[in-house]
């Protein structure tokens, strides 16, 4: 009941680390959930919660780097793979050495092995944090990319090298081939085994998909278990289990992919649930860090035999270097070396850029579950040397680098923002259409039969706003537009009109009721003619309006008689032959012209619906509140499209903040006309 409890309170400070967040803005969520879970730590019936590393990794580090190898570009990491690489293992391998030594010299009671362990463990940027530091501010693209494959990559090396000075701390005995041949197998085993394990769940959910269980709930569940089932085979074989799930993810990105139109309706829902899990581990790693600074810094600060400014000092030495050791690494390769310049796709960066670069190497939980898993005692039976401040040491950096990258980033990113106006415009409009289209998938994987009027209707009118903000409505496109649609109008109106002569020859209908309504098609012609001539802004809608009225009050009077008897009969005209117009559309759509007839198609599409709900005997038409749903579905889409594009680094607070405007504005006008 306890750890019930406590679980609880964890979950109400990650949401109210996000409440705060909106009063301060300028704390970044990570440091306000790490300063909650001190406070709830401090509290005199507060929660303890000992960290176990291993189920630490399992719980939170394999399902949050299995879905970020599912969303990061593929082809994007390929390009960067050489910066990657350098920074995620020649990096990872310089600070062990270079830190480990210079930790040595700096502390001597701590032996050289556990030296190389404790630079080891606080060699690999942490993913989490990373995303979290990098969703806070607009950094470059390709930078973005690179800290990401960089967090995704230099977990296994780290790890790996922290394992092997473990290892000789505890033995006594260090073998650099063995190391080096042992990590080639964990690593390049891990990317293995995890491709074939993320492969082969992926073939098992096919093969429960044809036996006829589309369930969603059923493959939502495989996916979910995806992670912890690929880490702990991997683990368990002796390969890296990080490693594993990060190439998992990414067999299942491409799988995803490739059906991403057969299994729509799948991806919306896994999208969806994946959101809130990945807020809820996001937000439980950086309160569960919080949870255990106290006695992290209680075990060292009340112990004696250590100087609290002087240990206080070891840890802003320790960070100073790691930063120095980074931005120097990037700079040799970067701004030294011609060759590498030419085929890394980043180029030559500024020392701006290097700096942003050099202090997104935020440390995380990554780094203090590691500490943890410091064995108390050596081989001999002996303490381990200094393991208490080895671990005070790992937790005292994690929150330097997080305060330093939280208070120097948004400046250096911001100066940057400020040379850059223009191309944040072009990524206004581009997140814009990422945001619409995601939208339209969303009202598509909710289309059925019932509600398809109302959802093709929805779908123009997002199609509409993605040329708009493409700039595609200017006025010398407007024309070209309308000419699209007169052209599809006049291909509906004449399938229309053979549909009635197919009628008429199979006797469905008389000669008087096909007069009437070819009477009626050939003033529709005339007046679609003249819009093309003359430019009229109607819709079908307004000019059936204004024909009814003209003819209603002038000529039509005499006939309304003959309509009112043969309603039944005009219904079932109607339906067939606007069935029928959508057929012809449909045959002469392409891509060019795909965004106007999919606008007609709707309209015709509303009056079936309404016509078959009259035939229903049903009083009220139901495509009015179809489509206020599917409309609250798409700005919901929204919505969540904007936040993913913002924690992902893709669009800063400000075009956020504007794309947000936008769907407001985009809501209050639904509900108005609703």
């Amino acid at each position: 009941m306890e750890l019930f409890i406590a679980v609880l309170v964890l979950l109400v400070l990650i949401g109210l680390s996000n409440i705060l967040n909106r009063f301060v803005p300028f704390i970044p969520v990570p440091l306000i959930q790490i300063a909650l879970g001190v406070a709830i730590a401090l509290l005199p019936a507060g929660v303890h919660l000992p960290l176990n590393p291993e189920l630490f990794f399992v719980l939170f580090i394999a399902p949050l780097l299995y879905n970020d190898g599912k969303r990061t570009p593929r082809h994007e990491l390929w390009n960067l793979r050489a910066p990657i690489l350098l920074l995620a293992l020649g990096l990872v391998f310089v600070t062990v050495v270079v830190a480990g030594y210079a930790i040595h010299w700096l502390i001597p009671t701590i032996p050289l092995p556990a030296a190389f362990a404790l630079a080891a463990i606080l060699s690999p940027t942490d993913a989490v944090a990373v995303g979290a530091m990098a969703g806070r501010v607009h950094l470059p693209k390709s930078i973005h990319r690179l800290l990401e494959g960089e967090a995704l990559m230099n977990d296994a090396s780290g790890l790996v090298a922290f394992k092997f000075a473990i290892a000789a701390t505890v033995t006594g005995v260090f073998s650099l081939a063995e190391a080096s041949f042992s990590f080639l197998i964990i690593a390049i085993g891990g990317l293995l085994v995890g491709a074939v394990l993320s492969f082969l769940l992926i073939r098992l959910g096919v093969w429960i998909r044809r036996l006829g269980m589309e369930d969603v709930t059923i493959h939502m569940l495989l996916q979910i278990l995806t992670p912890f089932v690929i880490y702990l085979v991997s683990e368990e074989i002796g390969v890296s289990g990080i490693l594993a799930v990060v190439a998992g993810g990414i067999i299942h990105a491409i799988e995803r992919d490739r059906t991403e139109s057969v299994q729509l309706k799948m991806q919306v829902v896994s999208a969806s649930t994946w959101s809130v899990i990945l807020f809820i581990l996001n937000g439980l790693v950086f309160v569960i860090l919080g949870v255990q600074i106290p006695d992290v810094l209680s075990t060292i600060f009340v112990n004696v035999s250590f100087n609290n400014l002087q240990v206080l000092g070891y840890v802003g030495l320790i960070s100073l270097l790691l930063l120095l050791l980074r931005f120097v690494w990037i700079y040799l390769f970067w701004q030294g070396n011609e060759w590498f310049r030419k085929k890394s796709p980043i180029g030559k960066p500024r020392l701006q850029e290097i700096s942003i670069i050099s202090l997104s190497g935020v440390r995380g939980a990554v780094t203090l579950a590691g500490a943890f898993s410091i064995p108390y005692v050596l081989q001999d039976g002996s303490p381990f040397p200094e393991r208490d401040l080895i671990i005070f040491l790992a937790a005292g950096v994690i929150l330097f680098t997080l305060i330093a990258a939280s208070v120097f980033l948004p400046v250096l990113a911001k100066n940057d923002e400020k040379t850059t106006d223009g191309s944040q415009q072009t990524t206004e409009r581009k997140a814009k259409d990422i945001m619409l289209n995601a939208a339209i998938r969303a009202v598509k994987s909710e289309m059925t039969d019932e509600n398809k009027a109302a959802a093709l209707a929805v779908v123009s009118d997002l199609s509409k706003y993605i040329r708009q903000a493409a700039g595609q409505l200017t006025a010398g496109k407007r024309k070209d537009i309308l000419k699209q649609e007169t052209a599809i109008n006049l291909i509906g109106t004449r399938a229309e009109r053979r549909e009635i002569e197919n009628m008429l020859d199979e006797n469905v209908i008389a000669s008087e009721a096909a007069f009437k309504c070819n009477s009626w098609l050939d003033r529709k012609e005339m007046m679609l003619a003249n819009r093309t001539n003359t430019q009229m802004m109607f819709s079908i809608s307004e000019i059936g309006r204004v024909l009814g009225h003209l003819f209603t009050n002038r000529t039509e009077k005499p006939d309304q008689p003959f309509m009112i008897e043969n309603a039944d009969l005009f219904r079932q005209v109607k339906l067939r032959t606007s069935e029928a117009a959508i057929k012809a559309i449909r045959a002469h759509m392409n891509d060019g012209n795909r965004p106007v007839a999919l606008s007609v198609i709707a309209k015709y599409e509303r009056v079936i619906a309404r016509l078959r709900s009259w035939n229903q005997g049903k009083t009220e038409d139901p495509f009015n509140q179809e489509k206020l749903e599917l409309q609250m579905v798409a700005i919901q889409e929204q919505r969540n499209t904007v936040q993913q594009l913002y924690e992902n680094g893709e669009i800063n607070r400000d075009v956020a903040a504007k794309l947000r405007r936008f769907i407001n504005d985009v809501e209050a006008t639904v509900l108005k006309n609703s």
